[in-house]
């Protein structure tokens, strides 16, 4: 068996990684199985570089909030800032704190110094302004995009005035209370205010489409692509406040899902613009169905790339990565019937798995599902290896040194 397995393993490389593909994919997304870990980061810097030098490739989208990723845009693009201000501002999930992506940042923007605003290198962040307590308010979103709009329609074509938003939305303190994650009566998502504000943002975005000639041409493709970001995202905030808001048993699926489908949304435009390199956790990128438990009720949603890969068919391509140890978080050798344990059998410290082969190698037979002794990571379910387009196999994660880059 290993033998067979050791078939379908190549280096990992931007060409072995194409090569696994029937086509040119305009979203390549490389997930993790877990976050935190700059060695895996490491890889997916290495790699984006390979795609850059040697395919073409300008963008990389990661899960990290859309409008704090802005900054981090401006910088690599422009030079606006400094690297310290937008590691501190620009990501979300305590990403910013990362080594790994300090020196993806650095790299970027020292690859666009003195290059044509054509060939320079990009950057998103692609989940919504989301924590796992709570969610932000839309006041960044519908304000901006209001002013946008103001700046350039007549104003008896907008739906309200700055003022009126200004009035509903209220104190961000009121969006952002973080008991609501767990009480849905403390959640502003179904007030009076908020269902006047969700047909509003509706309207503005509706303004923004019909007008979007007049828009480009005043301002510019990338000033109208971001204000359609403002759009999607407040309207998608104050969608997911209000199931915040909701009492009924499917509360948490409409949350997961709402998060899901904000996510495919700014993946699948940034794909007008690609090929873009994706970096997210696995199971935001899986084609399968996503499942989980809260308490003793099942929970099940489609994640974003399921999302996306509907819309794109083969040119959305996902490359899961599995892995052997986390030694220092309590993640030992794994068992040598699951699908980490067969690959871990390899010499190789990291490799490219041709997918397709290995499931051949398998025949009927097929691998344990791993268990992990630590929450923080999701070892792959052997019943979505075929949703899989090739898996990255990190043999050992060492822990990382607390050294900044650049």
């Amino acid at each position: 068996m290993v033998t067979d397995i050791k078939d379908s393993a190549h280096a990992v490389d931007a060409a072995a990684v194409l090569g696994l593909l029937p086509g040119r994919p305009r979203l390549l997304a490389l997930g993790e199985p877990t976050h935190g870990e700059d060695a895996l980061l490491d890889l997916r810097n290495e790699l984006f570089r390979q795609l850059v030098e040697r395919e073409g490739y300008r963008w990389i989208a990661v899960e990290s909030d859309c409008l704090m990723g802005l900054a981090v845009d401006e910088y690599v693009a422009s030079g606006t800032g400094t690297l310290d201000e937008v590691m501190a501002r620009g990501f979300s999930h305590g990403f910013g704190e990362s080594a790994a992506n300090r020196e993806l940042v650095r790299w970027m923007r020292t690859y666009n110094d003195g290059r044509p605003a054509s060939e320079r290198l990009r950057f998103a962040g692609f989940d919504g302004p989301l924590e796992i307590t709570g969610a932000a308010s839309p006041r960044e979103a519908l304000t901006a995009l209001h002013g946008y709009l103001a700046a350039i329609v007549d104003a008896d074509l907008l739906p309200c005035t700055a003022e009126t938003l200004d009035r509903l939305l209220g104190p961000d303190e009121r969006w952002t209370n973080t008991d609501a994650m767990m009480d849905p009566s403390r959640s502003i998502g179904r007030s009076a205010e908020a269902e006047r504000l969700r047909p509003l943002a509706d309207d503005l975005v509706a303004l923004l489409d019909a007008r979007t000639p007049e828009l480009v041409e005043a301002s510019s493709r990338d000033a109208w692509e971001r204000a359609r970001l403002y759009g999607r995202t407040a309207a998608g905030l104050l969608r997911y406040h209000f199931w915040m808001a909701d009492t009924s048993p499917a509360r948490m699926a409409r949350l997961v899902g709402q998060r899901a489908a904000m996510m495919a949304a700014n993946l699948l435009a940034l794909a007008g613009r690609g090929p873009v390199l994706v970096h997210a956790h696995n199971g935001h990128l899986q084609r399968h169905l996503s499942t989980m438990r809260m308490g003793d009720l099942p929970v099940e949603w489609w994640s974003a790339g399921a999302i996306v890969n509907a819309h794109l068919g083969e040119e959305y391509a996902f490359v899961a990565t599995a892995l052997g140890t986390i030694q220092h978080r309590g993640v030992d050798a794994p068992p040598p019937d699951t699908l980490e344990g067969l690959l871990y059998a390899l010499p190789e410290d990291r490799c490219l798995v041709d997918v397709p082969r290995l499931i051949i190698a398998f025949g009927d037979a097929r691998p344990a599902a791993r268990v992990s002794p630590w929450f923080g990571y999701s070892p792959l379910d052997p019943a979505g290896l075929a949703g899989n387009d090739g898996i990255v196999f990190v043999r050992d994660v060492p822990q990382a040194q607390d050294v900044r880059a650049g």
